[in-house]
């Protein structure tokens, strides 16, 4: 058995190296359009997004608050869950990151922590399997990011299909270079935009472990420290969190991921500045919108609907669908491989690490 506090010390550990992993794995939904269109440099666009996911992580905490308590009870999960979701959604990370596969860090977390409390209901607390199942699907929390995986992807193929049928009709008596030289000035805007969305969404999932982890340590041991704010199930996000969590996404988006900025930024269609402005325009304001309903949505989901929206305002040939069913393949995937991946670990690692 490993003592409580070494136990969420390692929580704290593994949520950070989340952030860091989220980091350069979704480094290509704040970039790749930005460096496919040869507006930035990819160092120069990297540091862009490192100090807009830093300056994203601040906007807000909604969505922590959803991942923390909206999933499962705080007070009802262990460490052992929480550090069996982490491992999971770091796993899935890494090897859709391997591949150069955009995926969705959001969904792999959420499922990992799905299937992590699935774990622990029924094998420790010999709950029936189905009812667990049904209660865990209806929570509060796993419905709002039902309805993003669901919604925000239609949002961002409609509003950046839309962008770019208006951008074209503005545009349509100007010269090709004026139009080119104008919307290269555009995107650096449009860039940073979409970088500060990603932070204020994707920053707030390891601020919401975290926040989880400690409501679950003190709450079974009835304390209640002053800064961690507990007020019912809704819990402030200390500010050292939020802290630590913008400074490791940030240092994540500086490491790059270049697999997938190749993916998505040239094998879906290829890209001149105005379409990257529309597709970076469409994900930044479905992502900022998401984040004020505190609404945990794949970033990686909105800029790649974004994208398609914007080739298929062309043609709809424009559009390399292979690809792009490629992907829609892996965000079907996350959920049930991630929640699989969150049970098997909490299975595996309950014996040594407690239940």
């Amino acid at each position: 058995m490993v003592d409580p506090f070494v136990l969420l010390c390692a929580v704290v550990v593994l949520s950070i190296a989340f952030d860091y992993i989220n980091g350069f794995h979704d480094t290509a939904n704040a970039i790749a359009t930005v460096v496919s269109t040869g507006v930035m440099s990819p160092r120069t666009a990297v540091i862009m997004a490192a100090c807009f996911n830093f300056g994203g992580a601040f906007l807000g905490t909604g969505v922590a608050k959803t991942i923390g308590g909206d999933i499962a009870d705080p007070a009802t999960v262990t460490q052992t869950v929480v550090v069996a979701a982490l491992v999971a959604g770091i796993a899935w990370n890494l090897i859709t990151w391997y591949f150069g596969i955009p995926s969705s860090s959001s969904h792999a977390l959420v499922a990992g922590i799905v299937g992590a409390v699935f774990s622990h209901r029924v094998l420790d607390e010999h709950a029936a399997p189905w009812t667990v199942l049904v209660e865990l699907m209806h929570a509060k929390g796993v419905v709002k990011v039902t309805q993003g995986l669901i919604i925000s992807p239609i949002a961002g193929l409609v509003i950046g299909f839309s962008v770019m049928i208006g951008l074209l009709w503005l545009v349509r008596k100007m010269a090709p270079s004026k139009v080119n030289s104008a919307f290269r000035r555009l995107q650096l805007v449009s860039a940073s935009a979409m970088a500060l969305s990603h932070g204020s969404n994707d920053a707030q999932k390891a601020m919401g472990i975290i926040t989880m982890a400690m409501v679950a340590y003190y709450s079974k041991r009835d304390q209640h420290p002053s800064w961690l704010h507990l007020g019912g199930r809704e819990v402030d996000v200390p500010t050292w969190v939020i802290l630590a969590c913008a400074l490791a996404m940030a240092a994540g988006t500086s490491a790059g991921g270049w697999r997938i900025v190749k993916t998505m930024g040239s094998r879906i269609i290829r890209l001149k500045p105005i379409h990257g402005f529309a597709a970076e325009t469409a994900g930044a304001v479905v992502i900022l919108v998401a984040s004020w309903l505190r609404a945990p949505v794949s970033t990686t989901h909105v800029i790649s609907s974004s994208i398609m929206g914007v080739g298929a305002s062309k043609r709809i040939s424009a559009v390399r669908w292979g690809v792009a069913g490629n992907i829609v393949i892996a965000w079907i995937l996350t959920l049930p491989v991630a929640g699989s991946l969150g049970a098997l670990t909490y299975w595996a690692l309950a014996p040594w690490l407690g239940r």
